[in-house]
């Protein structure tokens, strides 16, 4: 198991707690966003017009079936957990990090995002809606489910970083 995955609804924080992760762990960080950006030449926004959801989230799963075998640190996209190749995928190849927001504070952070198309078309009740769906496999992802509610990145990252270190150590 040498990949740390953090996954969670969009605005839990993954990419946030990422950074600081790779910092304090001195390990690499990727965002399973920015790669696929970087890869495709499009923004997010631009694939889903382009291609559509179900293309995207195909793209999710090539991302984590040819990424290399290195200690890194993942971000995943909001939506990875949706396909059940890859929740097994993350859970056979690394340790996975449930970021558990509530949706009030993720709403809080996400309304006025203009590069998150599935804000964008929706509304306030269909995202709550999104989220409370894919909560369960969140939760059949992970290893470990942290609480975010009240606690600062700083205390989730050190939280985050011990499980690793701990982990990985024996």
């Amino acid at each position: 198991m040498n990949k740390v995955y953090l996954v969670g609804f969009m605005g839990s924080g993954k990419s946030a707690i990422g950074k600081r992760l790779s910092t304090l762990l001195d390990i690499p960080f990727y965002d399973m966003d920015a790669e696929i950006v970087t890869r495709t030449g499009m923004t997010i926004p631009q694939i889903f017009e382009t291609y559509g959801e179900p293309k995207f989230r195909e793209m999710e799963t090539e991302f984590l079936r040819q990424f290399p075998d290195e200690f890194c640190i993942i971000a995943t996209g909001g939506g990875v957990a949706m396909r059940a190749e890859n929740r097994e995928i993350m859970r056979q190849t690394g340790l996975v990090f449930y970021l558990n927001s509530t949706f009030r504070d993720i709403w809080r952070r996400v309304s006025t995002d203009t590069n998150r198309p599935i804000v964008q078309r929706s509304s306030r009740g269909d995202l709550e809606a999104l989220f409370l769906k894919r909560k369960p496999l969140y939760l059949q992802s992970a290893h470990i489910r942290v609480e975010t509610t009240n606690w600062s990145l700083n205390d989730i990252t050190q939280y985050i970083g011990f499980q690793v270190l701990r982990l990985k150590n024996g």
